[in-house]
């Protein structure tokens, strides 16, 4: 092979590099989605408060199912599915039981400790709830609770959270929903507890099981907190959209300009309300390559309308660098 040959054959490989890797860094699950809905709900069905885990090619999704039942009473549920391909998603498995003085619902997200996974999730009491009374929201009794699995698909009963402290009684805790899990990024072994109460909550344990008191800051619903560069990364939800906030130590916070809305103007089904941006970091994973983000949306009606336990839908959204978001069917 002459020196000019292996020149040319060089330079065409390297320009076919350049030209495909763009392609090659989105993965084929992504690049197969034609629609970003994942779960669509209807007029007796709502799909909210995603929280995602990947383990070993599979993708598991676990969310807030609500149904009203044909009697019009309002059940909430923590349910799950699964994917392989992040197109063909397994039927629903409902995981906690039907009780509206519980409602267990907004897994936050799901954690690995001492051989065991971790969900966090809530209750979100609404007793003699029927669907005249829409929208309802949950009473002063809403707590955080533990579930734990040997295998992501089946779960143990929830067990309640003194995040507080132990000093403090469940019923003196007051009102708070929407859990997240977080390893300190300093400090391996100390676990973060974010949670909706006077903006975010945050508190810490060393066993998941004794919790102390740290502070709060600034925030809307639906805490997702990253570690990037050294710094959390909150993900939350005001009235409408998805906000971030940044911090290199959970006392001292700052905000990205911005609010992501991601192709609301174009979803009726999300037209009311876009919100609960579950973000899970997946940029090395081949079949992926990119941070996923799925959410929920809710519409045509704001959910003060009515479309908050009815309307709902799950939605997925991508990015590269966590400031530009795409989703299937970007219009260009």
């Amino acid at each position: 092979m002459t020196s000019v040959y292996r020149k040319t054959v060089c330079l065409l490989m390297v320009s076919m590099m350049m030209f495909t890797q763009p392609a090659a860094a989105q993965g084929k699950w992504l690049r197969a989605l034609s629609n970003p809905v994942v779960f669509k709900g209807d007029s007796v069905t709502a799909y909210r408060d995603p929280a995602v885990y990947y383990y070993k090619g599979v993708l598991y999704l676990y969310f807030t199912l609500v149904k009203t039942e044909a009697n019009g009473r309002v059940y909430s549920y923590t349910a799950m599915s699964y994917s392989k391909d992040c197109s063909n998603w397994q039927p629903i498995k409902i995981l906690t039981a039907r009780d509206q003085s519980l409602d267990f619902s907004s897994p936050g997200n799901i954690i690995r400790y001492k051989n065991e996974w971790f969900m966090c999730l809530q209750t979100y009491p609404r007793p003699d709830y029927t669907a005249s009374q829409m929208p309802r929201f949950g009473t002063g009794d809403a707590r955080l609770y533990l579930m734990r699995s040997s295998n992501l698909t089946d779960w143990s009963a929830p067990e309640l959270m003194l995040v507080k402290g132990a000093g403090v009684p469940a019923a003196k805790m007051g009102r708070m929903i929407d859990p997240y899990l977080l390893e300190d990024k300093d400090e391996k072994g100390k676990w973060w507890c974010f949670y909706k109460q006077n903006g975010v909550s945050m508190s810490y344990s060393y066993n998941l099981r004794d919790w102390q008191f740290f502070g709060y800051t600034a925030s809307g619903e639906n805490a997702c907190v990253l570690v990037e560069n050294n710094e959390y990364i909150l993900f939350h939800s005001p009235k409408n959209g998805i906000a971030i906030r940044h911090s290199p130590d959970l006392k001292n916070w700052r905000d990205t300009s911005g609010l992501i809305t991601l192709g609301q103007q174009n979803w009726p089904w999300a037209s009311g309300r876009i919100s609960a941006g579950a973000v899970i970091n997946l940029t090395k994973e081949k079949n992926a390559g990119r941070y996923l983000m799925f959410f929920h949306g809710s519409g045509p009606l704001t959910e003060e309308q009515g479309d908050f336990d009815k309307n709902a839908s799950i939605g997925i959204a991508w990015s590269k660098d966590l400031l530009l978001w795409d989703w299937p069917g970007k219009q260009r």
